[in-house]
């Protein structure tokens, strides 16, 4: 890796040591291993404590892997096939009604930020692991919802590549070109006192 990440601010090292590589060493993980991550997704915080997130998995080399790989794209199962385990995370579009409060089934304006922060929670305890993920937007998400019976009420969200980092010389030559931790935008181009403003896209 050529480029060091550095904070702004001091803060803990485990959020600049995660980053998303590509370069997979293609053998099994413990199941133990994937569990510990999923379990720190489970205490994610969510609004109203609905927990809308759901994980299908699948551990390389088990019945659900060549089901789970192929929901991929062709760019994607390239280098997502070395992985030790593919995760898909999915959310719940529909906040279930409370009859304590006379509230109804409804919309859900959060199942997607609080789905998020579940998978954020997962990729920082699989650091925390010495292994890495990576997250995949490139699925077919019509298929993967006929394939593993998902309601039509459920978002996929993403899928996960999660493994040790091996060389990536086994990469193409673009994909090892981009094998180094991404920079993020400095935080007076995201964070703002009080109004947005003008032209900051």
């Amino acid at each position: 890796m050529t480029m060091q990440r550095k904070p702004s601010y001091p803060i803990d090292p485990l959020f600049i040591e995660r980053w998303s590589p590509r370069a997979f060493d293609a053998k099994p993980m413990p199941d133990e291993d994937l569990f510990t991550m999923l379990e720190a997704a489970r205490w994610a915080p969510s609004a109203f404590n609905i927990q809308p997130w759901r994980f299908l998995y699948a551990i390389r080399g088990d019945q659900n892997w060549d089901r789970m790989l192929c929901q991929l794209d062709e760019f994607n199962t390239s280098w997502a096939c070395d992985a030790s385990a593919l995760v898909m995370v999915i959310s719940d579009s529909i906040m279930p009604g409370d009859e304590t409060m006379n509230r109804p089934d409804m919309p859900s304006r959060y199942h997607s930020l609080d789905s998020g922060t579940a998978w954020a929670h997962f990729a920082l305890q699989a650091t925390r692991m010495d292994y890495h993920v990576h997250a995949i937007a490139g699925i077919d998400f019509e298929q993967a919802h006929r394939e593993f019976k998902i309601p039509e009420r459920f978002r996929i969200e993403i899928a996960i590549a999660i493994g040790r980092r091996t060389d990536p010389s086994k990469l193409p030559d673009m994909l090892q070109e981009r094998e180094i931790p991404s920079n993020r935008k400095p935080l007076n181009e995201i964070a703002f006192a009080g109004s947005f403003p003008d032209g900051a896209y």
